[in-house]
C-alpha cells in the first residue's frame, strides 16, 4: 500500500473515530442550563404536589410519562405500569389523603443532578402536616428520589424510589 493511500485510510478512520466520539459524548451544560432544568423540575413538583388544589390524583399524574414503562418503589412494593401507579395514588389519596384536614406538601432539602439535556435525578425530603379527623396535628415524613427523562419537551419520571420515615412506636 502506497503511503499516500495508507495516510488517507488513517486519516479518514481519524475522522470516523472523531465523528463516533462526538456522537456518544452528550453534550456539556453550562451551570446557567443546570440550572434552569432543576429550577423547572423543582416548579413542576411543587405544582403537582401543591395540596390546597383539587384533583391531587391528576396533578400528580401529569408528572409521568402517558406511555412507555414507568417503575415506582414504595413501601417495599414496585409498581411497573401507570394504571397500577394511578390506582395507588388514588387509594392513597381516599383512604389517607382526603382524612387530612389543612393538609400542606412542605419541601424540605432538594438536591438536584442534570446528567444531561434530556436526564436528571431528584432527590428530596418532605413532610405533609396536617390535622387528623380526630383533630389532633399530625405530619407524615419521607425521602423521594425520581428519575426525570425529557420527552418530547416534557419532563416526566421514568423511576423514582419513596421511603417513609416509620412512625414511632407507642
Amino acid at each position: 500500500m502506497s503511503v499516500r493511500r495508507l495516510s488517507a485510510c488513517a486519516t479518514l478512520a481519524l475522522i470516523v473515530i472523531t465523528a463516533c466520539h462526538a456522537a456518544a459524548t452528550p453534550p456539556q451544560l453550562s451551570a446557567a442550563e443546570k440550572q434552569a432544568i432543576a429550577d423547572t423540575l423543582e416548579q413542576e413538583i411543587a405544582a403537582a404536589y401543591d395540596l390546597s388544589k383539587p384533583n391531587p390524583v391528576q396533578r400528580m399524574m401529569s408528572l409521568y410519562p402517558d406511555s412507555g414503562p414507568i417503575v415506582s418503589a414504595a413501601a417495599g412494593r414496585v409498581i411497573t405500569s401507570r394504571d397500577s401507579l394511578k390506582a395507588d395514588l388514588e387509594t392513597f389519596w381516599k383512604y389517607v389523603g382526603s382524612n387530612m384536614r389543612d393538609p400542606r406538601w412542605v419541601w424540605e432539602k432538594k438536591y438536584v443532578e442534570v446528567i444531561s439535556p434530556n436526564a436528571a435525578v431528584l432527590t428530596a425530603t418532605y413532610h405533609i402536616p396536617h390535622i387528623q379527623p380526630n383533630g389532633m396535628p399530625h405530619d407524615l415524613h419521607g425521602a423521594w428520589t425520581a428519575l426525570f427523562e425529557r420527552r418530547n419537551g416534557k419532563w416526566v419520571i421514568v423511576q423514582e424510589h419513596l421511603s417513609d420515615v416509620p412512625m414511632p412506636a407507642m
